[in-house]
């Protein structure tokens, strides 16, 4: 497969998550999205990674992941703590942190 599949790929992903982000209301939904289109750089980041030849596109893609799954975790803690104090998760519910 060429760059131009990895592109290709990368790209659907990252329209897939763009759209989930745009149309959920769920924040579990918005936060997947977000995840689908981190997913969608790593797969850029590695592939021009390989067909250029350079070890510092892989290690900058690991560090990436590192922080994707950091994100996820936190996101998702504070989904969970907005559900236990607002008992939704709909994000047109939360204004939590207006004055």
């Amino acid at each position: 497969m060429g760059l131009a599949h990895y592109l290709t790929l990368a790209a659907t992903l990252f329209c897939i998550g763009l759209f989930g982000v745009v149309t959920r209301r769920n924040t579990i939904g918005i936060l997947l999205g977000i995840e689908l289109m981190m997913n969608a750089v790593n797969i850029n980041l590695v592939a021009f990674a390989r067909f250029s030849g350079s070890v510092p596109g892989m290690v900058f893609t690991v560090f990436t992941i590192c922080v994707t799954v950091a994100e996820a975790a936190l996101g998702l803690a504070i989904v969970i703590l907005l559900f236990r104090v607002r008992r939704t998760v709909s994000a047109d519910h939360l204004d939590l942190l207006k004055g």
